[in-house]
């Protein structure tokens, strides 16, 4: 092992879009950053999504996502911010006020990095065919809807001739459209809950527009096929999602592609002691993105997952703004937290506030059920601080909302509250 020890003010984990904005902001505040990427590239999960749709809200212009990337890449470059591609974090250790990171990578083998505070950007992950339990072998043909991407966007392969979607989650519904225009048959999407998970714009652009059936209340039982899939059997489900007896159909396909949900990447989180929230399944965080120990912020798809790359791109220039500060001033924790009706809301982000700054305070909300014309309040005690109607409101587009803390007389004895109701005609 290298035993020399090179020391930065903060270190990225994680070289996709939030990582990237991160890195710019620290560097703003005179930090010396450090960006460690296991990919060969940076960009993140961006760098195959060739289609369309990114950077409205950043750029004011709808660019493709390794356009996105790139302008972002571009703008690191320019400031020489240190970069580790094709590295791995084996392990990460605090000492006194420094975080130690071990590192492996083909040119340096095993060695350490130190700083003051880590930014946890390490994106999300999707989830397996057997963590929904789908009965039978594992023969070929199973994809994600993200490897299904990869191998067609990047690789230029095909992996389908005829395909049956799980789930509609945005990837999922891209690649219905994307395999459609590369020939092979999306013969239906089927879908467990009775709405659908994706943005409605890719529900109408990337299944109606071409005549992709969508299946409300279905899901996929099991899979049949010894060395590639023959055919999977789906069925309808009652309204606890379990599956109704005597509705099994049996679909002819070559490929089963799943796009049933992501999971935050936090393994790194739990090894330094962070505490997760239950419903993000990120870490909990205060408004500056700190996490519950001191040094640690997390931001994008590691601390939630977002539908827009934008949102994605705000969280990590918020968190690395916050980390150049606290590097130069340290913070002083003092938090509340931000009370919710799990009845009402999937989650809400930031879960604390801390009392000591008075930085504006981003929240982003997602709500359980498709409501509408409802009104959302936040209280301060019996105070209405913030209120904002909506017409409709989704689970799968996410919601932001902006408070002026530096207003607000709050001490550790306040009370935030988060409610949702219903307007009255």
């Amino acid at each position: 092992m290298n035993n020399n020890n090179i020391h930065f003010d903060v270190i990225i984990l994680g070289g996709g879009p939030a990582g990237l904005a991160a890195a710019l902001s620290c560097n703003e505040e005179g930090s010396k950053v450090l960006i460690i990427e296991r990919a060969e590239k940076l960009g993140g999960i961006l760098k195959q999504c060739i289609h369309d749709g990114f950077g409205l809200i950043t750029f004011n212009e709808k660019i493709s996502g390794p356009e996105y990337a790139n302008r972002y890449i571009k703008k690191v470059r320019e400031k020489n911010i240190e970069i580790y591609t094709l590295t791995f974090v084996i392990d990460v250790n605090k000492k006194e006020e420094d975080y130690i990171l071990t590192l492996v990578n083909s040119k340096e083998g095993t060695f350490r990095v130190s700083s003051k505070a880590i930014i946890l950007a390490n994106g999300c992950r999707e989830k397996t065919s057997r963590q929904i339990f789908i009965n039978g072998d594992r023969p070929a043909g199973i994809y994600s809807a993200g490897t299904a991407q990869y191998f067609t966007n990047i690789l230029g392969y095909l992996p389908c001739k005829e395909c049956v979607i799980l789930g509609s989650g945005d990837i999922g519904l891209i690649m219905a459209r994307r395999l459609t225009l590369e020939g092979a048959k999306v013969l239906g999407v089927y879908e467990v809950k009775d709405t659908p998970s994706g943005l409605s714009r890719n529900i109408s652009q990337c299944l109606d527009d071409y005549k992709i059936p969508l299946h409300l209340s279905h899901t996929v039982t099991k899979v049949i096929g010894d060395k590639r899939v023959e055919a999977v059997e789906v069925c309808k489900v009652d309204e606890k999602m379990q599956p109704i007896k005597g509705s099994e159909e049996v679909i002819k396909c070559d490929s089963l592609i799943l796009s049933v949900g992501l999971i935050p990447e936090n393994e790194i989180a739990e090894k330094l002691g962070v505490e997760i929230d239950g419903n993000t399944k990120g870490p909990i965080v205060d408004q500056n993105f700190m996490t519950s120990v001191n040094g640690v912020f997390s931001c994008g798809n590691a601390l939630h997952v977002n539908d827009l790359v934008d949102y994605v791109s705000e969280s990590g220039d918020f968190a690395g703004k916050n980390a150049g500060e606290y590097v130069k001033k340290g913070i002083c924790k003092e938090d509340i937290d931000i009370n919710y009706n799990s009845k009402d809301f999937l989650y809400v982000v930031p879960q604390k506030i801390n009392i000591t700054t008075k930085n504006k305070v981003t929240m982003y909300f997602r709500s359980r059920e498709i409501k509408r014309n409802v009104i959302v309040e936040l209280k301060l005690g019996d105070e209405v601080i913030l209120s904002k109607k909506y017409i409709v409101i989704k689970p799968p587009e996410m919601e932001k909302l902006i408070i002026e803390i530096d207003k607000l007389q709050i001490d550790n004895k306040s009370k935030l509250n988060f409610f949702m109701s219903t307007i009255k005609e």
